[in-house]
């Protein structure tokens, strides 16, 4: 989904730790998430809308949504891990 050199650059905008594609199964939980309207952003608002994919950050404890194939890497943005907390 994501040109792998692009990817090799790519860094969390918070921390600056190497990002990854997020799996498939974490992704389809953070879609389940969002429609049932349980998932927030580390801003506090409610993710509407499912995700086309993540890129997680190295430490796991955050994932940065991709919409319409473009990486969001706003810190507010970023989906805490794991799910609820």
């Amino acid at each position: 989904m994501i040109d792998p050199e692009l990817l090799e650059i790519l860094a969390c905008p918070e921390t600056h730790q190497p990002l990854a594609m997020a799996d498939a199964e974490l992704v389809s939980a953070l879609n389940a998430a969002a429609e049932a309207g349980g998932l927030k952003n580390v801003g506090g608002a409610a993710v509407a809308g499912s995700l086309d994919g993540g890129l997680l950050r190295e430490d796991g404890a955050i994932v940065y949504p991709i919409r319409d194939r473009i990486p969001v890497l706003l810190v507010d943005e970023g989906i805490s891990l794991p799910l609820g907390a």
